[in-house]
């Protein structure tokens, strides 16, 4: 699959159709998502770690793209992957490490170590070297952190979508934006808007009638997964 591909389902899409993109967190998962009908997946950096016996944020780079490489190799279907920060890597390495996996985009996120807001325009200028070195071969999701560790401020997370998006990203991430300011996102920022969603239908409902294109679940599916089998463990130890 190509970035291309991947690229067209997120273009053309009804109002309240938004893409859901399930976040496995090994190949298991992924062929359970896959063989569900899903279109494409979206690796949860979070819910990696958890499998890998890390917290969020901790998991080696190389861990990391080794984990993806599997993920990819289990299913047929485009796999973008959630590479944190860039582990620090220069944009030439980072862009042809993630090409090796097999992946065809990535979420690249605006903070540092999930505690403070990095400078949106030396962002921009970075996420458009990562834009030179891949070309058209990924898909990047810019996420804006704006909500989870600055103000929350709505114009602020406009302001650095639009750098962004002009720095090439093809998709945003407002993470932990509220629902009810999803409106005033999608009115101030040109193109995809990527929001987290419950793992319910619910939550992927309300989100798509507000206006979100693509919905993903962070660690939400590995966390809902790890529940489930945490209560099968305490009903068979009865």
């Amino acid at each position: 699959m190509t970035a291309a591909t991947f690229r067209a389902l997120h273009h053309g899409r009804a109002s309240g159709d938004p893409l859901v993109l399930p976040g496995p967190w090994d190949a298991a998962s992924a062929r359970i998502f896959a063989d569900a009908g899903f279109p494409a997946l979206a690796t949860p950096s979070a819910g990696i770690a958890a499998s890998l016996g890390y917290e969020d944020g901790a998991t080696p780079p190389d861990e990391m793209f080794a984990a993806v490489a599997r993920i990819v190799r289990a299913v047929s279907v485009p796999v973008s992957a959630d590479i944190e920060g860039g582990y620090g890597l220069a944009p030439s390495e980072l862009v042809g490490r993630l090409l090796e996996t097999g992946a065809v985009g990535c979420n690249l996120e605006d903070s540092e170590g999930h505690a403070t807001l990095k400078d949106p325009q030396r962002h921009a200028d970075w996420l458009a070297e990562v834009r030179a070195e891949a070309g058209d071969a990924l898909f990047i999701n810019a996420r804006v952190d704006t909500f989870l560790v600055g103000t929350g401020d709505p114009a602020d997370a406009v302001a650095r979508a639009r750098l962004y998006v002009a720095a090439g990203a093809d998709c945003v991430y407002p993470l932990m934006a509220p629902p009810e300011v999803l409106p005033l996102l999608r009115e101030g920022i040109a193109g995809p808007i990527n929001m987290a969603a419950e793992p319910n239908k619910e939550s992927v409902a309300e989100l798509g009638r507000l206006g979100a294109t693509r919905l993903t679940f962070g660690p939400g599916m590995q966390r809902y997964a790890a529940r489930a089998i945490g209560e099968l463990a305490a009903a068979l130890r009865v």
